[in-house]
């Protein structure tokens, strides 16, 4: 049956003016919104756990991380001379291995300018917190160019191999050390002690003649076995 309507005023205009449109609509939506809530795995409404987050600290040419854990980075400085060596300020919070994380942050140029690029001589200066609670009667130093894996003579990494009589090797509490090159690249400070939070020093050279983007030097305090 033909609806009749004043001229001019068409009966849709009466029924779906935008104002009655959303009027209409918004309760729908508002009735909808529960259960779309609902439906949604619960692992996205909640927040989610959030990591320590990694401290990457960066000075010259190399940035360090402790992101392997055990231990935390306090300060770094310096550029990898003699007169101004990379100085890595660490807090170690147990008697077991951990690894020092390296990356060149600059070119790798080999015997270019110190702290312009990543020339392969790295002049080291490592302050290591007991933190751990045990004493420790020794502590090693072993570089890897891949994680986990032995740094063997042809890689080019070392504790300064080359230099049979070196004389830039030294810590605070140890009165000796040992160099060994095969089959690992290990660095043994010996003859002394490290008390429960006390502080150790150590100094040694670093040189890689073929330099990597990435290496890594495992710390290992090691603590009386009797």
């Amino acid at each position: 049956m033909r609806m009749f309507e004043p001229s001019g005023f068409p009966l849709k205009r009466l029924l779906l003016t935008p104002g009655t449109a959303w009027r209409a609509v918004l309760p729908l939506l508002y009735l909808s919104v529960p259960a779309l809530v609902l439906s949604v795995p619960a692992y996205f409404l909640s927040e989610p756990a959030l990591a320590d987050p990694v401290k990457v600290w960066t000075t010259g040419a190399y940035s360090f991380s402790d992101e392997l854990g055990g231990f935390h980075i306090t300060s770094v400085s310096g550029i990898g001379t003699k007169e101004d060596p990379l100085i890595i300020k660490e807090e170690l919070n147990t008697a077991t291995p951990v690894t020092l994380t390296i990356r060149a942050t600059k070119p790798i140029e080999p015997f270019g300018k110190a702290g312009e690029v990543a020339n392969g001589v790295m002049y080291m200066r490592i302050d290591v917190l007991n933190n751990s609670a045990l004493p420790w009667v020794e502590f090693q130093f072993e570089l890897q160019e891949i994680l986990d894996h032995p740094s063997v003579f042809g890689d080019g990494l070392s504790f300064d191999q080359r230099n049979k009589t070196p004389d830039n090797i030294w810590s605070s509490n140890f009165a000796d050390f040992d160099r060994r090159f095969e089959p690992y690249d290990q660095l043994l400070f010996k003859n002394g002690k490290v008390d429960p939070l006390k502080t150790a020093t150590f100094d040694f050279l670093i040189t890689d003649y073929t330099p990597r983007w990435t290496f890594y030097i495992v710390q290992d305090p090691r603590i009386p076995t009797g």
